[in-house]
């Protein structure tokens, strides 16, 4: 089940977390797997000889997806060399933390650059060769705090919030072609970013998850795993949430 031999996945924000995990898991199914970086090339690289050492394909891509001239030219490449774009993880974020009296322009505009309009441009050239080849799957990671909320991540949530509204309209329009498109929204999941939390923050976290415990970044991406195949044809225009019962 899951298979995905003979597609070609894109993975933003890749070499790392949860996009690293993306890109390990839609390998183990068969994809090749284009891993994206901003800065860290030497960790994408890792990733991709990690994929290759385990018998699959994989090659990396350095673009910055809040530059969108930049985007749209490494897409077409990819599209151009590869031949098709099959299925998109629309995984680059950031985040910028800090109450709304203390959100400063720049900061909003940064986070909506990065995860609103990366993403949708990422889904817009991806669409074109989804839609020549009548079959594609779109991923965008959004985030619980995009359906709760959360003190002093206004910014963050907005723009978490915003992809799942941009999900179910972009998977009302390419239904009939044959594209499903979803978003996930992991709760709080073990990796560098939740890492800096101190032991407090961490114990008062935990408090208000029904399991108890953190996720792991492979729990996300064998959701996204699922997503992409075959088995999941019949699911567009979801919410996934992988949260641990933080919030349903």
């Amino acid at each position: 089940m899951f298979r995905l031999d003979g597609k070609i996945a894109l993975v933003t924000g890749g070499s790392r977390g949860i996009g690293r995990a993306c890109a390990e898991a839609l390998a183990e199914q068969g994809a090749t797997v284009v891993v994206n970086y901003m800065k860290g090339e030497a960790a994408a690289k890792e990733v991709a000889e990690a994929i290759i050492a385990k018998g699959g394909t994989a090659e990396i891509a350095g673009f910055d997806v809040a530059n969108t001239p930049a985007t749209e030219a490494a897409l077409d490449g990819i599209i151009k060399k590869l031949g098709k774009i099959d299925i998109l993880v629309a995984n680059a974020g950031i985040s910028i933390d800090g109450l709304l009296l203390r959100l400063k322009d720049d900061e909003l505009q940064k986070l909506f650059d990065t995860n609103v309009k990366g993403a949708i441009t990422c889904a817009r050239v991806a669409m074109k060769s989804m839609m020549r080849n009548k079959i594609g799957r779109i991923i965008f990671m959004s985030s619980v705090i995009g359906e709760m909320g959360n003190i002093g991540q206004t910014g963050y949530a907005i723009t978490k919030a915003g992809l799942i509204g941009g999900m179910k309209s972009i998977a009302r329009e390419y239904a009939s072609r044959n594209v499903t498109v979803n978003a996930i929204t992991p709760g709080f999941i073990a990796t560098e970013m939740t890492s800096v939390m101190n032991e407090e923050m961490r114990q008062g976290i935990l408090k208000v998850i029904p399991l108890g415990r953190m996720g792991s970044a492979r729990e996300v991406a064998t959701t996204v795993a699922f997503l992409a195949s075959d088995e999941a044809a019949y699911v567009t225009g979801q919410v996934l949430r992988v949260n641990g019962g933080m919030y349903v």
